[in-house]
């Protein structure tokens, strides 16, 4: 790697690419100096469009008659299939069955041929060698790869372009190809700036093997963040993130659902899991920023819209501001509307009841009255429980 081929990567992506906006974010942290680096908002809605597009406009025109295949959880399938479409040649595209159907019908749209494969992304690459092998059409390297991962590190050469005095950048890791980029440039570039890659919890594989200096693929990975749920990490990648990266953080899903929720009421801004980790990391203190200005690449906004009110009802109980009370009464008129009032004078929302007679475990006069509540954070919720218990109920849950 070497920092020409970036900036050859960025005089090829010019007319492709997007240059996307650096946004501040005030409220994310207000310890410190947040600025959005917004990918999502990138032609195909991520920024895979930008190591694809490189990868494939180096391919040679013998190569090109033989046609592209590659392995994605859905971003990079549509950045190879805007690519192939673009240079005038056929693209198969390898994609895990439980890939977002948005993602799936996205990359179709852009004219690629999409074979789903049952299990996860590690299953659809081998099943892409599988096939590459078969029909020699050319393996576009989701991450793994000198061109694409330069294509990704034009990101890198834009933030310190809109930021050069950037003190931190938070960046998503999946396999590994975005952050080895970002990391190199930068560190070219602005030596002092600190650069940490995210990945979720339940997918730590480039955490993993940098704590242990191997790499070994992990035996599951289990997040809602589609785009990085990567089981092991690339030897270009794991090479580059061990010059360069200055530390793998994790982020919780809950976390990362609580990120995908500000990013939508503070900024009016969609991000998928994958891309929303970054954010996460910088809300949730995974790194000490105080007083600093950071930048948190959202790398990707394709996230399905039928699992996107879960994560928001996700985002909204880890803040505290919706959650429930199981109380024990006694089974007489107006005893809802009692507890009821105390709600509303102290300015919660009750939102959903149930009132169950049934408990083996109570008395055969009471009763148990579950309620859905909305409040503004924790405290509030607190709050509202005190007041019940010092009326004279008994909270059970």
């Amino acid at each position: 790697m070497t920092l020409d081929k970036i900036y050859q990567a960025a005089f090829t992506l010019k007319d492709v690419a997007r240059r996307t906006d650096l946004i501040k974010a005030p409220r994310l942290n207000p310890e410190s100096d947040i600025y959005l680096k917004t990918e999502n908002l990138q032609v195909t809605g991520s920024f895979k469009v930008r190591g694809a597009y490189n990868k494939i406009s180096r391919l040679s025109p013998e190569e090109k008659k033989r046609g592209v295949i590659a392995c994605s959880a859905g971003n990079h399938a549509q950045g190879v299939a805007l690519a192939a479409a673009k240079n005038g040649i056929p693209a198969l595209i390898c994609i895990p069955d439980g890939a977002p159907i948005s993602k799936v019908e996205a990359t179709r749209r852009y004219g690629a041929e999409v074979r789903l494969v049952k299990g996860v992304y590690d299953d659809a690459y081998r099943e892409a060698c599988r096939l590459q092998k078969e029909s020699g059409a050319v393996l576009i390297h989701p991450f793994d790869d000198e061109d694409v991962i330069a294509g990704q590190g034009t990101i890198g050469l834009e933030i310190l372009q809109q930021l050069p005095d950037a003190d931190v950048v938070f960046v998503p890791v999946g396999g590994g190809g975005l952050v080895s980029g970002v990391a190199y440039a930068v560190k070219a570039l602005r030596p002092q700036c600190r650069v940490y890659g995210v990945q979720a919890a339940g997918a730590p594989s480039m955490a993993r093997a940098l704590r242990d200096k191997k790499i070994e693929p992990l035996e599951s990975v289990s997040t809602f963040a589609d785009g990085i749920a990567v089981k092991c990490p690339g030897k270009l990648t794991y090479n580059l993130c061990a010059n360069y990266v200055d530390g793998i953080l994790t982020v919780t899903d809950d976390e990362t659902a609580t990120a995908i929720l500000a990013l939508m009421e503070q900024h009016k801004m969609v991000a998928e899991g994958a891309g929303a980790v970054s954010v996460a990391a910088a809300m949730f203190g995974k790194a000490d920023i105080k007083g600093k200005k950071a930048v948190c690449v959202v790398s990707g906004g394709n996230i399905d819209v039928t699992i996107l009110s879960r994560v928001i009802n996700r985002g909204l109980l880890k803040e505290g501001r919706q959650g429930r009370l199981t109380i024990e009464l006694t089974d007489r008129p107006g005893e809802l509307k009692e507890v009821s009032a105390i709600i509303a004078d102290l300015g919660g929302n009750v939102i959903s009841v149930r009132h169950d007679r049934s408990g083996e475990e109570t008395d055969i006069t009471a009763c148990t009255l579950s309620i859905g509540i909305e409040t503004r954070n924790r405290a509030h919720r607190n709050e509202i429980r005190e007041a019940i218990v010092k009326a004279g109920y008994r909270i059970i849950g």
